[in-house]
């Protein structure tokens, strides 16, 4: 398959284990890529068919700057525009509420929700007609999360924004969904699987965590053409976790 020959996506949180399994899938459907991460460390070491190139380029440092997200706009316009945009960027602390200061709270809406929106307003003008945008939820941000309140918050908002763009740009044949994983085996969530996972776990109708491949299949779904008629959804993918 080649869905993605000529276009090019944009991908934050890429040196992830969502990310780069997302990048990698894409890189092998034909994609040019504008890569993102925090780490040039983390750019540096991905697998080789991600390596900076003509059409695969890297961009580090901290996604809520200013100047970082400008980088990433000028990157993304010298490969053609925007045919698809993935913020796959985000943290994921454990505070319980009464524990949990203003400063957490603002450390962690800044990069899961402020940026996200900074970057899509700055990458408008160079969004292709045609282009899909799909942003990352939780199944935190329907349930809530016991010691992840500003997680839940910021991921229940992402969904209300991803729908707002669906409305606005949908005139451009522009798509926006968002995706809600559950626990999947990341870096990101060793620390919480490592205390619940068995726990949660039980609590999923199919017996498991899930892997970032699992997740960045559905992305690439959402991002291609496949899903032409599909705009302003959350696609669950957490094993049924958000019934249980």
């Amino acid at each position: 398959m080649a869905r993605f020959t000529d276009k090019t996506v944009v991908i934050t949180g890429a040196a992830g284990g969502i990310g780069s399994a997302l990048a990698l899938l894409l890189r092998a459907e034909g994609a040019r890529l504008v890569l993102h991460d925090l780490s040039p460390d983390a750019l540096a070491a991905l697998p080789a068919e991600l390596a900076a190139s003509a059409e695969v380029v890297h961009v580090a440092g901290d996604g809520t700057d200013d100047e970082v997200q400008a980088r990433i706009v000028t990157a993304a316009e010298s490969l053609g525009g925007v045919d698809g945009f993935a913020p796959a960027a985000g943290i994921y602390l454990e505070a319980p509420l009464a524990e949990l200061s203003f400063a957490q709270w603002r450390q962690t809406l800044s990069i899961n929700l402020d940026a996200v929106f900074a970057l899509t307003s700055k990458l408008l003008p160079v969004l292709n007609d045609n282009a899909a945008i799909v942003t990352f939820a939780s199944v935190a941000g329907e349930r809530g999360s016991r010691g992840h309140a500003h997680y839940a918050a910021s991921k229940g908002a992402i969904v209300a924004f991803t729908r707002t763009l669906a409305l606005e740009l949908g005139s451009r044949g522009i798509r926006a969904n968002a995706v809600a994983p559950g626990i999947i085996r990341t870096r990101m969530t060793n620390d919480s699987v490592s205390k619940h996972g068995d726990e949660w776990a039980a609590g999923t109708p199919l017996g498991r965590h899930g892997e970032p491949e699992e997740v960045a299949r559905a992305v690439a779904f959402l991002l291609s053409p496949d899903s032409s008629f599909i705009t302003g959804v959350q696609l669950d993918i957490n094993g049924g976790l958000y019934m249980a």
